[in-house]
């Protein structure tokens, strides 16, 4: 926001009028020179030049599909593209994509090498079912087979409470 400040000297009515109405139009004009640049911004842009900047990334957007989703697959492809096929970069994608928590599971004892075990919560797979299969199409290791692992979290509460009892042995003979 531009801010005008006139010296003491140059005080009154009609400079202070004169003054607000420089800072109103320089600020508008300032807004008409940022537009274009926040329309670069995925997160930010128009609709019509996310589709734009989405063809120029290899994205296209699913049928029904949320617009939040479709924002952050195009605005995070490339860092997507460079961290597919490892584990922790597996991970990255997961929060960029806002889809929780993964735990990664390779080389599991009694199955084959080339397995990779997910595991994910159930609200995730519920929410994300198909794309959750074209992350993995995509951005999964090749030659390796995927399986969900499907976790749901149980809250449990425990209080310390006292417990008492007597017991007693008797022979009968």
């Amino acid at each position: 926001m531009i801010k005008i400040n006139l010296k003491w000297w140059l005080g009154g009515p009609e400079l202070t009028k004169l003054k607000n109405a420089a800072e109103i139009w320089f600020n508008r004009v300032a807004g008409w020179a940022n537009w274009p640049l926040q329309q670069l911004d995925p997160e930010t842009c128009s609709l019509g030049l996310l589709h734009l900047i989405a063809w120029q990334r290899g994205i296209d957007q699913f049928a029904g599909e949320p617009e939040r989703q479709y924002r952050l697959r195009t605005k995070y492809a490339y860092a997507n593209a460079a961290d597919a096929g490892s584990s922790i970069g597996f991970e990255r994608i997961f929060a960029r994509m806002e889809l929780g928590a993964v735990t990664i599971n390779e080389r599991l004892e009694d199955r084959d090498f080339d397995i990779i075990e997910l595991e994910v919560t159930d609200t995730t797979v519920a929410k994300n079912a198909d794309y959750l299969n074209w992350l993995i199409q995509t951005y999964g290791r090749t030659c390796r087979r995927y399986e969900w692992k499907v976790v749901t979290p149980i809250s449990v509460a425990v209080r310390p409470a006292s417990f008492s009892c007597d017991y007693g042995t008797y022979y009968c003979s």
